[in-house]
């Protein structure tokens, strides 16, 4: 060990007790240099007290801190005792209105949405409860620990910047007085010195970088020890750590740990203590580990007294905190001796001294002096401002101190790979690189903050700055446009993937900053104007080297040219990149919101602009992704599919392909519309097809590969669906009329049209502003509908019918996959309303002004020519290659242009004349060579073409918009058109046709529905007229359905009972069943092959009332009886699948072979375990152990005929007594003699009729006594936790005790749900009960005859005592219902041997008489019978005497220690209240065992329930009656109960008892606000590290304890293994199961044993019915009840295991997480 070598911790100094605070601040008055003298102090005294050896000992440290090193300072600066002092100054102090309260790891901080200047600006819980934002929409999250709260800080909120605590009063004035005025003169001199000597002496030994000597402090004894320091870095793991460690300093795992965990929270820790050499060998070995990957960890050796030192420097900067807390004017003290400017001139002061030294200290040191900064510094207003300039060297500080430039600039310094055109090159995006680069992102984050708050009035200072700072933007931004080029790869696939992913997060994080860019300029109009000049001049260096070596060609068709320069995507150099030209594009559609470009056009440079120029890239990129989606680029690999996947992203598109859009926009509004679609497809290398005459038909013909006609089929698709967005996107302000919400309504009809969709969907699928809002809220209501969720899922918003009208099929921010889902969604739901199933495109807004020749796009000669070309192809359709998808295209491009004219001419005014007169073009048949029929012709051909059905309706839609058009322009008649009388005809000809077949269907409908009437009256005549048989058929149905009760002959009205003589007698019922595994049928007899449920028994502790009790040896605890806390208990449940027990045994002997090679292969969990005898149901998959044998009702075969009268209790018992005694003596003299048993039979007074020589034969077949067997043993092993072995004694106590357990759970849950004892269990718990009980009754078959009759000899003696049994529990300490089940079920054993002609009816119903009778009196001894004045009647009843009477008798019995009642009416309710959960078990119980039919009063909820208990029970409505008919035997009984000491030492006081009836076990409350939690997890503190806060809070809902989840710290040892805390819960809380909620995650988390876990969705929802898991989303979530009880039933059931197996199947990767470390 270590520690060995180490010296032992020195006893620190007497005398450093004996000093005087009080006499050493005196002397530091009187002294004449106070920096001297403190020095000197601590000089001497820090070394004696910190860091004395080899580990940390904090609480001595700091008691002798604050004894010897603060107290004087404190003297010294009150000038009397700091206990007077302070108070004194807190009096003087007036509250602030800044809250300033540091938030603490995982403290809930909420931030307005309405209210908050951005989403930075937070409140702590106390001041938001206390706020107006508690109504408004507020984000809720956890704080990493940190920040401050933001209350009364004016500047952080637009409105009600005040909670009600920080309130200021109007009564003060608005002036800010000076706080120094509060404090006594002397005070401020004493308070500047002895702060300026502290912060400075700290600051000093913080930033001190010298291993050896230190800054002012003479060392005052040499001792020559050193401590090996180890550092926190990033790139290091845990494990790598503690490997290391143990290595370095040979010391075990568990310290290993230990210092890995101090060393991440704090940021170091030393390792080793001793010599110079013996901790410089430690660093070297520590180094030469680490450095093999990456660079090595940190470690220095460091002089003990330089840490020392350090160590008290951070506890003064905690001291100051705390003082400057008593008063502001201390507070304003600090903050100028902080900022004052050092002797160093610039940057020298002691504030600056730290922040420039802020990323070389360590984390703990960190910590520390932000929150002093933060609670001097920025709780100072004055002072803020002074600080917030020093911090940044916002708007004042763009103006002031040109902040963005700075900023800019630095990043790009960061930057610096280039390639020779002057482009960002990126390295590959390593671990390493990224961490670089994350710290180099800061700075956008800075940028962003900057921008974040706009302003409202500009002064020239500020437009002349923001113009400098968006210049060194423009260079940023010119760095980017063109990087990461690529080439398409042709014959081979690319090598090496090339780096893309730093571009793009550069890209990603820039976004917001463009975008608050583009605000900004929009905000001033000379600002934009100037601002657009520069983005032009840059853009233009960039297109500078445009036309070199790109030589010029002549492009023409349909009588248009255009020059343009010869350029190939799939074979030049392409860049996604190109911010430059999207920042243009922004700007210019701000010209036109702004009407800048109309009011000062003679200001802008529109006429240099050359729109070839501005559209070539854009064009290139968009014609890229074309080429992508065709599979052209396939060679090229991920890293480009990624690329075009983000290009298209919500985060990134805004910026990128929205603005590329926009920027071909502009380009082709200030251009020939020709000229442009000759460009367009001369770049998406189609001109050929569209130029030459009669080239698609030698293409098809040329048997071309098939390939190449798929690509071009693809391009010609995508360069449509292109055209159809430059003309049709015009929802932004700007290029269209529209407004902001209109462009967000569109989103999210869109979104809406795929399907209906959860709020966080929505949120996820729109854009997110600087603010992280959508603006979604504001608009939602107006075009979608909220549904509420049920127990599962989450509230979806639906679409209002009304806006499918704008829905638009090629909506340009559609995946492929999405259009095709929203094409489908959109058909069906025109199918469901019976309408036509066209999606025509819808009415648009009309364009701005900028952009209005836009549409000239689609009535130009070269757009008709493509129209008309594929047109004819479709026409044709044999000759061609064409694809249905590009003829929808064009009939959508038709419909546009079609819904345009229409509005042009319904808005048209007097002097107007339309120009766009696309009707009349496309009536025009071509010119001659060839004549080519007109546009619409063809469609009119098309319409009735067999092959295109699916287009039938679009292309008539088409038709009649196109003779509504003809009609509006003969009404206003403003330009003749060449009539075409023919399709007016059809078009009527065509709506009769359609009118007529919707008659035929209608008059089909009717007939239909008749027949089906006329088929239902004839079933229901046929039905009438044979009654009988239908009755018989289907009560036959019913007792095969309802093999459950074993009722055939339907027993009527007669009185049921269920035990007893007088038991109703119930014929035998044939049970056939069915093997799930060989489909083969059988009877279940006692002789035939055993037929077994797959089951699983878990031990339970959901009915404990006791959790802390613990078994201590398995091995030699018995279990027979069970105490009324029901500690632990053993839960068999079942999923009622049937199997041969041969087949089952196959099929688990084939789960194990499978498990044992797959172990040979790979070691992964699988969701059971085998070694555990773990198998899933062959049919359900539900997780099983062990499988229970189906019994015919065993008790019949023990039951022999009963021919002499039935003895009572008394002489029962008598009997009962006599027997047992001669069972004792046989067997003490089986230990004693061997003389033969008929001799020794002679010599005792048998009981008449009983032969203890008698040993019964086994009814059952061998394969049945054999799963009796497995079954048993099972129970044993899990429910006591041993090692299996059949033959122990205890293995019969265990299986009653699961029976009767089992049965008490399952009575609970129908009390707790309200639900009637019978008729509505679920028939798998049905079934399981009854295999369950007739197992239990029938085990004693297999055990040990004379081990069970000892049990039942002992169960009895704890209630009719006998000489020979001492020491058994008292009355109090017995659960009834478990004694009950045992005693019955072991009593077979003992009436076996018993040919007197007793039946065991009898001996049942005596048994469950006298267990009955000691509940009673249990119950009257715990009763707490507050005499309440409840209203009672006057009338005493006979139950209410006779009770009172029992009671009276118990007081005697007692020596009356009883407390004296009056009132028999609440005795009696007691007493029934407390009965009724036995009586209920009792009557399941007798029900299975007996198989009598339940009455049909029980089967239902009603107001007798306990009368018709007894009844069905045997027992007497008046219970008390039992104690009046056998009173001779009975007063003995009683008063031998009450005179046990446990009774007396109840009756005293002096011990607890379980009272009765118990209440059911719930789970823990859970507040209805989810923040109430997250406070409370914030104020919890790992138990083991030293007042930590932990990580992972874990709240467990079983008892409500917090647990440290999921860290090292808390790791303790089970079974020889390390478990997390949870797991270690789970073993004392819930026997191995257990349920939490990680409080941090928002998340639910079950357990069972060490490898099985799931997480399930947390019961708390937000507005929308959404949880949110990770509290990523930070709506306020609020308690569902419902989905709490659900988890609360799947724990009263037991069916956490099982749930945590089904989703384990379902979900691989919860196989692998390791749960025990939780």
């Amino acid at each position: 060990m270590a520690a060995e070598l180490e010296a032992e911790v020195p006893a620190f100094d007497r005398g450093l007790l004996e000093c005087s605070a009080e006499e050493i601040a005196a002397k530091w008055l009187q002294g004449s240099e106070l920096q001297k003298e403190v020095y000197r102090h601590l000089a001497y005294y820090v070394p004696k007290i910190y860091c004395r050896g080899p580990n940390p000992a904090p609480q001595r440290e700091d008691m002798l801190a604050q004894h010897v090193l603060l107290g004087p300072m404190e003297w010294y600066l009150c000038g009397e005792d700091p206990a007077f002092g302070f108070p004194k100054l807190e009096q003087a102090n007036k509250p602030s209105h800044l809250c300033g309260r540091v938030f603490k790891v995982g403290e809930p901080t909420y931030s307005c949405r309405d209210c908050a200047v951005d989403p930075t600006c937070v409140l702590c819980m106390e001041c938001f409860l206390g706020s107006i934002h508690r109504e408004h929409r507020y984000r809720m999250t956890t704080s990493s620990g940190g920040g401050f709260c933001d209350c009364g800080d004016t500047e952080a909120w637009k409105e009600g910047p005040y909670c009600q605590k920080h309130e200021p009063n109007t009564s003060e004035t608005a002036e800010e007085e000076d706080p120094l005025v509060h404090l006594p003169e002397d005070m401020v001199a004493r308070a500047y010195n002895i702060f300026a000597i502290t912060f400075k002496y700290a600051v000093d030994i913080l930033t001190w970088e010298k291993e050896n000597e230190l800054p002012g402090l003479e060392m005052i004894e040499k001792n020559d020890t050193y401590y090996c320091m180890l550092f926190n870095d990033e790139v290091h793991t845990y494990e790598q750590v503690i490997y290391t460690l143990q290595k370095a300093v040979n010391c075990t795992q568990k310290e290993a740990i230990g210092f890995a965990t101090t060393v991440d929270r704090d940021g170091r820790r030393s390792v080793r203590y001793g010599d110079f050499q013996y901790c410089d060998q430690a660093k070297s070995v520590i180094v030469r580990n680490t450095s093999r990957q990456t660079k090595p960890l940190k470690v220095q050796v460091m002089h003990s007294s330089i840490v020392a030192h350090q160590s008290f420097g951070l506890k003064l900067l905690t001291w100051l905190g705390s003082v400057i807390g008593y008063s502001d004017g201390l507070r304003r003290i600090l903050c100028q001796v902080g900022l004052q400017e050092g002797p160093d001139g610039e940057n020298s002061s002691l504030v600056d001294k730290l922040m420039l030294y802020d990323s070389k200290l360590w984390k703990g040191a960190r910590n520390v002096y932000h929150q002093l900064f933060m609670s001097s510094l920025l709780m100072d207003l004055k002072c803020k401002k002074l600080f917030a300039i020093r911090f940044a060297r916002a708007r004042m500080l763009i103006t002031e101190e040109n902040l963005m430039t700075t900023i800019i600039k630095t990043f790009m310094d960061h930057l610096r790979h280039r390639d020779i055109q002057g482009r960002f090159q990126f390295e590959r995006y390593t671990a390493l690189q990224a961490f670089k680069f994350r710290r180099v992102q800061s700075l956008i984050l800075d940028l962003k903050y900057v921008l974040i708050s706009k302003p409202t009035e500009w002064s020239e200072d500020l437009r002349h700055k923001f113009l400098e700072g968006f210049d060194a933007f423009l260079e940023l931004l010119k760095c980017m446009q063109g990087m990461d080029p690529i080439t398409r790869q042709v014959g081979q696939h690319i090598e090496m993937e090339p780096e893309w992913e730093a571009a793009f997060t550069l890209q990603m994080k820039l976004t917001l900053v463009i975008s608050m860019m583009q605000d900004w300029c929009a905000l001033d109009e000379k600002v934009l104007i100037e601002a657009y000049k520069k983005c032009l001049t840059v853009l233009m260096q960039c297109h500078s080297g445009f036309t070199d070596g790109e030589q010029p060609i002549v492009l023409s068709m349909c009588g248009h040219s255009v020059e343009t320069i010869r350029y190939c995507v799939s074979q030049e150099k392409v860049s996604i990149h190109l911010p430059v030209s999207r920042l243009l594009a922004g700007l210019h559609v701000l010209l036109s919101k702004t009407e800048v470009a109309y009011k000062f056009p003679e200001l802008l440079p529109l006429s240099e602009l050359s729109p070839p120029m501005l559209i070539e890239h854009p064009l290139r990129c968009l014609v890229l992704c074309a080429q992508v989606h065709a599979g052209m680029w396939r060679r090229n690999g991920f890293s480009l599919v990624n690329q075009i996947y983000y290009y298209h992203n919500v985060k990134c598109r805004r910026e990128m392909f929205d603005k590329d859009i926009v920027m071909l926009q502009t380009g082709v509004s200030m251009m020939d519309p020709n000229h442009f679609l000759m460009i367009m497809l001369s770049r998406f290398e189609l001109y050929q097809i569209f130029s030459t005459p009669d080239y698609g038909k030698r293409f098809s013909t040329e048997n071309t590969n098939k390939d190449v006609v798929q690509q071009n089929n693809t391009l010609i698709e995508e360069m449509l669906y292109l055209i159809i967005m430059i003309v049709g996107e015009r929802f932004s302000p700007g290029i269209g009329q529209v407004n902001a919400t209109d462009e967000i309504k569109r989103e999210i009809i869109h979104q809406l049209s795929i399907r209906p969709m959860a709020h966080s969907e929505l949120v996820k699928a729109l854009p997110e502003d600087e603010n992280r809002e959508t603006g979604m809220e504001s608009v939602i209501e107006e075009v979608a509908c909220f549904k509420k969720p049920g127990l599962t899922g989450r509230g979806l918003y639906e679409l209002k019918p009304e806006c499918t009208k704008n829905f638009n099929l090629y909506f340009y921010h559609f995946s492929r996959a999405e259009q095709s889902k929203a094409e489908e969604a959109q058909r069906k739901l025109k199918r469901q309303n019976r309408e036509d199933t066209a999606l025509p495109p819808p009415a648009l807004p009309p364009f701005c002004p900028l952009f209005a020749s836009l549409i000239n796009v689609l009535q130009s000669d070269v757009m008709l020519c493509i129209m008309g070309t594929i047109l004819q192809w479709a026409v044709e359709h044999n000759g061609y290659a064409w694809s249905e998808s590009m003829l929808q295209r064009v009939l959508h491009l038709i419909g546009m242009a079609l819904q345009e004219e229409k509005q042009h001419l319904e808005n048209l005014s007097e002097e107007n004349v339309v120009t766009f007169t696309f009707t009349q073009k496309i009536s025009r048949p071509g010119e001659a060579p060839n004549n080519s029929p007109s546009i619409l012709a063809m469609l009119e051909t098309l319409q009735n073409a067999p092959h295109l059905e699916v287009h039938k309706d679009m292309i008539r839609w088409i038709l009649k918009t196109f003779n509504t058009i003809k009609k509006l322009r003969e009404s206003s008649s403003t330009s003749p058109v060449a009539e075409t009388e023919g399709n007016v005809m059809e078009e009527s000809s065509r709506d009769k046709d359609k009118a007529e077949r919707k008659r035929k269907a209608e008059i089909a409908r009717l007939r239909r529905e008749k027949i089906m009437a006329q088929m239902s009256e004839m079933q229901r005549h046929f039905i009438n007229e044979n009654k009988e048989l239908f009755q018989q058929t289907l009560e036959e149905l019913d007792t095969s359905a309802s093999g459950g009760h074993d009722n055939s002959p339907v027993i009527s009205d007669a009185k049921l009972t269920a035990l007893g003589p007088e038991q109703t007698r119930v014929a035998e019922h044939r049970q056939v069943v069915m093997c799930i595994l060989c489909q083969e049928e059988q009877e279940v007899k006692v002789d035939s092959r055993a037929m077994v449920l797959a089951a699983f028994i878990q031990r339970s502790t959901v009915l404990s009332k006791n959790r802390n009790r613990i078994i201590p040896d398995p091995e030699k605890y018995d279990p027979l009886f069970m105490h009324p806390d029901l500690s632990c208990g053993t839960h068999t449940g079942s999923c009622g699948h049937i199997m041969h027990a041969h087949c089952w045994q196959r099929y688990f002997d084939a789960v194990q072979a499978k498990e044992q090679r797959r172990q040979q292969r790979l070691r992964v969990h699988t969701s059971y375990d085998v070694e555990n005898g773990e198998f899933l149901c062959p049919l359900c998959e539900c997780l099983s152990n062990t499988v229970i044998p189906l019994l015919p009702p065993p008790r019949v075969l023990f039951n022999r005929l009963d021919f002499s009268g039935q003895p009572n209790l008394s002489q029962w018992i008598k009997t009962i007594s006599q027997q047992m005694k001669a069972l004792y003596l046989l067997r003490d003299e089986d230990h004693s003699s061997n003389s033969s048993s008929s001799e020794k039979m002679d010599q005792l007074q048998l009981p008449e009729g009983f032969r203890p020589d008698y040993k019964p034969k086994n009814p059952y077949s061998e394969s049945i006594k054999e799963m009796l067997t497995t079954f048993g043993t099972a129970t044993y092993k899990v429910g006591l936790k041993v090692h299996p072995n059949e033959e122990d004694p205890r293995v019969p106590i265990m299986c009653w005790g699961s029976c009767a357990y089992t049965i008490q759970t399952i009575e609970r849950i129908l009390a707790d749900e309200d639900k009637p004892l019978f008729g509505h269990l679920p028939c798998r718990q049905d079934d399981c009960l009854k295999s369950l009980t007739r197992f239990a009754a029938a085990h004693w078959t297999v055990s040990s005859l004379s081990a069970v009759q000892g049990h039942f000899c002992t169960l009895l003696a704890s209630l009719v005592p006998n000489e020979k049994n001492g020491n058994l529990p008292c009355i109090l300490d017995i659960d009834m219902f478990h004694l009950l089940v045992s005693l019955v079920l072991s009593f077979p054993a003992i009436h076996c041997q018993d040919f007197s002609g007793v039946s065991l009816g009898t001996g049942d119903l005596h048994l469950f008489h006298l267990v009955t009778m000691a509940h009673i009196i249990q119950i009257l001894l715990t009763s707490s019978t507050e005499e309440n004045g409840m209203d009672q009647e006057d009338t005493s009843s006979e139950e209410e005497v006779a009770v009172l009477t029992l009671y009276k008798f118990l007081c005697q019995c007692t020596g009356s220690a009883l407390k004296e009642v009056s009132s028999g009416w609440h005795l009696w309710r007691n007493l029934k209240a407390g009965i009724m959960p036995f009586l209920r078990c009792s009557a399941l119980f007798f029900h299975y065992l007996n198989g009598v039919p339940a009455p049909s009063e029980l089967q239902v909820n009603g107001t007798s329930q306990f009368e018709r208990l007894c009844s069905y029970l045997s027992l007497p409505n008046n219970l008390t009656c039992l104690f009046q008919e056998n009173s001779e035997i009975l007063n003995t009984l009683v008063e031998s109960w009450c005179s046990s000491n446990e009774v007396k030492r109840y009756l005293e006081g002096k011990r607890h008892a379980i009272s009765y009836a118990r209440e059911s076990n719930k789970l823990i409350d859970l507040p209805d606000d989810y923040s109430c939690l997250i406070n409370q997890a914030s104020n919890f503190s790992c138990p083991k590290s030293g007042g930590d806060k932990s990580r992972a809070p874990t709240l467990c809902l079983v008892c409500g304890t917090m647990l440290c989840s999921q860290s090292y710290c808390c790791q303790t040892e089970l079974e020889g293994e390390d478990v997390g805390a949870c797991t270690a819960h789970t073993y004392t809380c819930g026997s191995g199961v257990g349920i939490f909620l990680r409080v941090r995650e928002c998340q639910v988390l079950f357990l069972a044993g060490k490898t099985k876990g799931c997480f399930y969705p947390p019961p708390y929802l937000d507005d929308y019915g959404e949880t949110d898991q990770g509290l990523r989303r930070g709506n306020p979530l609020h308690l569902c009840k419902e989905r709490f009880k659900k988890i609360q039933k799947l724990w009263q059931q037991h069916s956490i295991t099982e749930e945590i197996g089904h989703a384990q199947e379902a979900n691989q990767t919860l196989v692998g997480i390791d749960w025990q470390h939780l």
